[in-house]
């Protein structure tokens, strides 16, 4: 009897260390954790410290995006560097001056605006930021919308999208951005929509797609889901908190 308790309660951890990537069932050794479990949690650690820190690869990010049909803008926050960024939020949600004046320069009331970001995470955007892009590209001109040129923002937060799109004259913006790692993932990518983007902006107008990365979201899943979620707010003319009530009100 003892024997199949044991054993029952082994297959259900094995069962849970299966489900998730988080830390489970790590086992003892005396009063602490054993060597391999320790060092597993110092790499990822050290991972995810890594991807803060660093900065995006942007000629492979660039070689990425080859070949596709509108243009690729790069822009800067108000951050001048990884410090200031860091250690000042607020300036990584303005746009530069010299950015500001770039995008107006190519303003042509499109329909959709995709802005890669580094955020918190270089890893999500060097390893999943370009293959998103295009399968975003290549559903949006399908359904007969107008895709503005892809912005890659440099030191930028979420809210650095508002100003992106407000300058291009864009119904909708898409901040694809490295999200803030754990000790679990470090490469994950989150995409925040937001429709008539506009400087100031507050979050609860933003609709989000998070862990996007091999073992969470897959691209090609994200893709769809964020398109679905550009046609909502196209149909709608809202973005946030309100959007499912305002689709549900429109449906036959």
């Amino acid at each position: 009897m003892a024997d199949s308790l044991v054993k029952k309660r082994a297959a259900s951890v094995a069962d849970l260390k299966e489900m998730t990537d988080a830390r489970v069932a790590l086992g003892r050794f005396g009063a602490g954790t054993p060597t391999r479990a320790a060092q597993a949690f110092l790499l990822d650690h050290a991972r995810a410290r890594e991807a803060v820190w660093s900065t995006v690869d942007h000629a492979r990010l660039r070689r990425g995006l080859e070949g596709l049909p509108i243009a690729v803008i790069d822009v800067e926050s108000q951050a001048e560097d990884r410090s200031s960024y860091v250690r000042r939020p607020d300036l990584g949600r303005k746009l530069s001056p010299a950015s500001t004046e770039k995008l107006l320069a190519s303003a042509n009331g499109f329909d959709v605006v995709v802005v890669i970001a580094d955020g918190l995470s270089s890893s999500a955007v060097d390893i999943n930021a370009a293959p998103l892009v295009r399968s975003l590209v290549e559903r949006l001109m399908a359904l007969g919308l107008s895709v503005g040129p892809v912005v890659i923002a440099s030191q930028a937060r979420v809210a650095l999208a508002d100003p992106v799109g407000e300058a291009l004259d864009a119904r909708v913006a898409i901040m694809l951005i490295g999200e803030r790692p754990g000790l679990s993932a470090a490469d994950s990518l989150g995409a925040y929509l937001t429709h008539t983007p506009r400087a100031g902006t507050p979050d609860s107008r933003r609709n989000c797609v998070s862990n996007i990365r091999e073992g969470g979201l897959s691209v090609e899943a994200a893709a769809e889901t964020i398109v679905g979620l550009v046609t909502d707010m196209m149909r709608a003319g809202i973005s946030g908190v309100g959007l499912k009530e305002a689709v549900g009100r429109l449906a036959p």
